[in-house]
């Protein structure tokens, strides 16, 4: 049977709803890519106040419930306790990173020296295999040794520490800002979660009941999804955090509880991963000679990449309901239009969507796809038997 084209008046009511949704898709796209970054750091402060008190506002209605004490009393308390416990954890961060610092600094001749002679002994193995490599090859590797070297030499700390000095009051001024914005972020909290209740009834009640009832079910699914993803890769987190520290414990690996932390924070990002620090580390001490050491490396990580192999399916499936193809499209998708941060928040937008899809919500959009699909093959269709 074929398929009969459209009168022009049911075919211009289909194209002008598909105009007007693909035109909003555009104008909304424009507006987050153009307009939302400059809303975001003008407003930046008390975007994340209003996430915090939306975070805060279960704990505090529990204790205000139970205490029977005033709800700004608590939103105070609570507010003061948080800040104060993330500024010590910030604190004794910042602390660790400038001794850290401060020993590279006074480390920095010995660590040019045994750069230099790691570099001699990475050139000694490679020339083992100077009648089996191509000419060119081991030109190219001389050049790049040398060019290491060259830019190992020229690097000059103490000039880059008077560089430093010399922008002391641009950094100034932006750490004055930084602090202003700190300031305002920490009383918008607390205005915000206090009268969390007022505000919220403020907000919907200007809101139809439709819209409202569509804007919380969007919740909910954003909700659910940022959830289960952030908990699923926080746990592979933490059991790659203890692989890696029972495993450098058990080899006697200095700073072992540090570069645990380290590479298990790398680990959180998606697609890099622990392995491009351990691989690497390993493939270098084989070269060095340090054949134990390189065994061990890859032992923990083949236990990660084992653990990931088996359990990274059931825990991402479990907690988000995305299989790992799709995970892996929301990955690529984000980092291209994101980066980083569009690899993790990624995943979190095409579950949203799918789960939008799965509650009807492009249903019209899509009926209309296919009534335009249908229409144009019918033209095709009319305009091939005449």
């Amino acid at each position: 049977m074929q398929q009969q084209p459209l009168d022009w008046r049911a075919r211009g009511a289909l194209w002008v709803r598909l105009g007007i949704r693909g035109g909003l898709v555009v104008a909304a796209w424009l507006l987050l890519r153009h307009v939302g970054p400059f809303l975001l750091g003008l407003l930046g402060p008390f975007v994340l106040a209003l996430m915090a008190a939306w975070l805060l506002n279960p704990p505090v209605r529990w204790l205000h419930r139970r205490l029977s004490v005033s709800r700004k009393a608590i939103s105070l308390v609570l507010i003061v306790l948080i800040f104060c416990a993330l500024g010590g954890v910030l604190y004794g961060l910042g602390v660790m990173a400038v001794g850290q610092i401060r020993s590279l600094l006074d480390n920095w001749p010995s660590l040019l020296a045994a750069m230099d002679s790691t570099a001699d002994a990475l050139a000694d193995w490679f020339s083992r295999f100077q009648d089996l490599l191509p000419r060119g090859l081991l030109s190219t590797g001389e050049g790049l040794m040398d060019s290491l070297g060259n830019w190992l030499e020229s690097l000059d700390v103490a000039g880059w520490v008077a560089s430093l000095a010399g922008q002391a009051p641009a950094l100034v001024s932006d750490v004055t800002a930084f602090a202003v914005s700190t300031v305002v972020f920490i009383m918008a909290s607390y205005l915000i979660t206090a009268d969390y209740p007022r505000l919220r009834f403020l907000v919907t009640d200007q809101v139809p009941a439709d819209t409202r009832a569509f804007g919380a079910t969007v919740k909910q699914l954003f909700v659910q999804a940022f959830g289960g993803y952030l908990k699923s890769q926080l746990l592979l987190s933490l059991v790659v955090f203890l692989i890696l520290a029972v495993g450098f414990v058990l080899i006697g690996q200095p700073y072992g509880l540090l570069l645990a932390v380290l590479l298990a924070v790398l680990d959180f990002i998606p697609i890099i991963g622990a392995g491009t620090v351990m691989v690497p580390w390993a493939a270098v001490d084989l070269i060095l000679g340090s054949y134990a050491h390189a065994v061990q490396l890859m032992v923990i990580w083949g236990a990660i990449a084992l653990f990931r192999r088996l359990g990274e399916p059931k825990i991402l499936g479990d907690q988000t309901g995305l299989p790992p193809i799709l995970s892996l499209v929301g990955i690529y998708a984000g980092m291209r239009l994101g980066g980083v941060l569009g690899m993790i928040v990624g995943p979190i937008l095409l579950l949203v969507l799918l789960n939008l899809g799965r509650l009807g919500v492009f249903a019209p959009a899509v009926a209309d796809l296919r009534a335009a699909a249908r229409d144009v093959l019918a033209i095709l269709q009319a305009g091939q038997r005449r």
